[in-house]
């Protein structure tokens, strides 16, 4: 349909998503006029141009945007929607943190005071920097609400942390201050976990409690934050753990080197070539160029493929100087760990190679 062709409200409604109501609503209010008003019947047409404006506007409204920043967004240019879109994400976070809170208070005041059974108390810098590690590894998708939690599994002697997207998969043990009430075991929604954050790290001690539906983090002299239970059951990542095929490759590279690498690569996949003079990264149909760098290495060659989204955040939340790379071969599940402190460990999968792409 050309630009210069008009429609009635009703085609152009249908074409745009949006209702005649709300087109007429829209209209009146300028954010989108119709081209054309019959002057006797007050009938209203729309150019086949306006259709983008239309459903950008609708876009907008369905994600909760004032009038007022919905009208800033369509006159502003791609750089400054993208802010002001970010700005209003931002809001829309906060308030639902804030929300999340005060449900949180509400519930114990309906409630009374819930007892707890303590499941863990450890120090607040170290729960908040594991739990912002682990949480690398989860990923919003429709349908599958628990790849966005944190798996929890306490009892007396540790608290493991555990997270996965399906192509990674990280988990740190931390060792808690005091011997805990119970064993316990959940998938706590990660949303709420990050909305704590903040304040578990200035915390010097976290009880970490088990109450009905989720788990409540005290902190002295701070508010109880509460985490709310997934009912869905968290993949089965012991059995994958254990059934990991035997590492034919060990190779421990510089930490910063290797993300320097990553961060210069210029594709979204790359190839790691690991031989007894070090480890390349390299363009994955590429066998010559790449970044050279100097690791220890032990067993067979290797050369493996990643998506950089995999890889990157993998190595990137390793503790410590230099990352240790436990290999199986070139289409199986790589070990990334710290090399002098193995708590945190990340699963990642590699990307096979498909020479007839």
């Amino acid at each position: 349909m050309p630009n210069s062709e008009l429609m009635p409200i009703g085609v152009f409604a249908q074409r745009s998503g949006l209702t005649s109501s709300a087109l007429r609503f829209y209209a009146d209010s300028g954010l989108l006029p119709p081209a054309e008003v019959d002057p006797v019947t007050g009938y209203r047409h729309y150019g086949a141009d306006q259709l983008a404006r239309a459903t950008t506007l609708r876009r907008l409204r369905e994600i909760a945007m004032p009038l007022a920043a919905v009208e800033a967004v369509l006159g502003a240019g791609a750089e400054e929607a993208a802010r002001l879109l970010d700005e209003h994400l931002a809001r829309i976070e906060g308030d639902a943190a804030a929300a999340r809170r005060k449900a949180a208070v509400i519930r114990a005041a309906l409630g009374g005071d819930v007892p707890g059974l303590l499941i863990a108390a450890l120090k607040g810098p170290v729960l908040a920097d594991a739990v912002e590690q682990v949480l690398t590894a989860t990923a919003h998708e429709p349908g599958m609400a628990v790849l966005a939690g944190l798996h929890v599994e306490a009892n007396d002697e540790a608290i493991a942390l555990t997270a996965t997207d399906r192509y990674r998969l990280s988990t740190r043990t931390l060792v808690p201050a005091g011997p805990a009430e119970r064993t316990w075991a959940g998938t706590v929604d990660g949303g709420d976990l990050r909305a704590a954050v903040a304040d578990v790290r200035r915390s010097a001690l976290v009880r970490v409690e088990a109450v009905p539906h989720g788990i409540r983090l005290r902190m002295s002299g701070r508010e109880d934050r509460h985490c709310r239970i997934l009912p869905e059951e968290f993949p089965d990542h012991r059995l994958m753990l254990a059934s990991l095929d035997e590492v034919t490759t060990r190779t421990t590279v510089p930490k910063d080197l290797l993300l320097r690498a990553l961060e210069e690569h210029p594709g979204e996949h790359v190839a790691l070539h690991v031989t007894e003079h070090g480890v390349g990264v390299r363009p994955p149909d590429d066998e010559h160029s790449g970044i050279p760098l100097p690791a220890t290495v032990t067993g067979e060659d290797l050369r493996i493929r990643f998506g950089v989204t995999t890889l990157y955040p993998a190595v990137s939340t390793a503790i410590g100087p230099d990352v240790m790379l436990d290999l199986r071969g070139h289409d199986r599940p790589v070990t990334i760990r710290s090399a002098d402190r193995g708590d945190l460990t990340t699963l990642a999968m590699p990307i096979r190679f498909d020479h007839s792409a």
